[in-house]
């Protein structure tokens, strides 16, 4: 028995992908509805980003749905290997010149993220997500 397999692991990454795609899920949702697309592209552009039309949307998309993702509990290999790249492209491009502090601009909260999302890829979701009912089948995905 691994020690993800425990119904404390279990409950811990279940714990873990909620509030850590929920806060993605809500950045990609500001980025897609509220900045809008094309206004994520603009502002990606002022940050410097490289291909900001293409950049901007795609990491709009690759939060609210990777953190949807990680929610449920589905692909979250592959949706938090994304999220966790996302945050390094976010820490060297936008947040490492502002130092450390979140207060000042800086990489300790998307650090914080990159991590987590860094670490559901290593682990996967654990025994409570749907990536266990479709691997294992419904019957045998809580047992």
């Amino acid at each position: 028995m691994t020690n993800t397999s425990k119904p404390a692991a279990s409950i811990g990454l279940l714990i873990l992908r909620v509030v850590v795609g929920a806060i993605f899920a809500v950045h990609g949702a500001q980025k897609v509805f509220e900045f809008t697309l094309p206004g994520t592209a603009q502002a990606f552009a002022g940050m410097g980003a490289p291909l900001p039309e293409f950049t901007g949307p795609a990491i709009a998309l690759i939060e609210l749905v990777g953190g949807i993702l990680l929610i449920l509990g589905v692909l979250t290999r592959p949706a938090a290997v994304l999220l966790a790249a996302d945050m390094v492209g976010a820490i060297f491009l936008v947040h490492l010149p502002a130092g450390f502090w979140v207060s000042e601009g800086g990489y300790e909260f998307v650090a914080v993220l990159g991590a987590a999302a860094l670490a559901l890829a290593f682990t996967g979701a654990g025994r409570i997500s749907l990536d266990r009912v479709v691997m294992r089948g419904p019957a045998r995905a809580l047992a």
